[in-house]
């Protein structure tokens, strides 16, 4: 499967979702949404990004974006993390990697000199018809929220 391209349609999929839910992505058309996949609940540097976004999801909300974050997690680790971190929007279970794969986050990774699998931390701004407008990958938690939220603004264009 090749990667998306930003200017194309994004992959659609569906998803469970915390809360008892399920979200297909292409339901959500008519505002932005803000796709980041993350490696894994309850970590140093996906805490620090779900904390990120969760501090600035007022400012989300404000330009009309939706903010889902998506692992390889299961529901009951995602309801643990999402409560524990008070974070006000939804985490997505891709425990079978169709998402991760077809947004091309899958990677081999060195840890602690082993090779692992796992998510690269990346993120996708998909505009209100669905269109892939822009991607971070290999994403640097520190400003990254903030670049996206001023990415989201700029959807909208300047203000009359």
């Amino acid at each position: 499967m090749s990667p998306p391209k930003v200017g194309n349609k994004a992959p659609d999929f569906t998803l469970p979702a915390t809360g008892d839910q399920k979200v297909k992505l292409s339901a959500l058309r008519g505002q932005p949404v803000v796709l980041y996949f993350y490696p894994k609940d309850n970590t140093p540097g996906c805490t620090q990004e779900g904390q990120a976004f969760r501090d600035r999801h007022a400012a989300f909300a404000a330009h009309g974006a939706i903010i889902l974050g998506i692992s390889r997690d299961s529901l009951a680790s995602h309801a643990r993390f999402k409560a524990g971190q008070a974070l006000p929007f939804d985490l997505l279970a891709d425990t079978d990697e169709r998402a991760c794969r077809s947004y091309d986050v899958i990677r081999e990774k060195n840890l602690y000199g082993r090779k692992v699998v796992g998510i690269e931390r990346s993120t996708f701004l998909i505009d209100a018809a669905g269109t892939l407008v822009r991607e971070w990958r290999k994403v640097r938690v520190e400003g990254h929220a903030e670049e996206v939220l001023a990415a989201v603004a700029d959807l909208r264009g300047p203000a009359p």
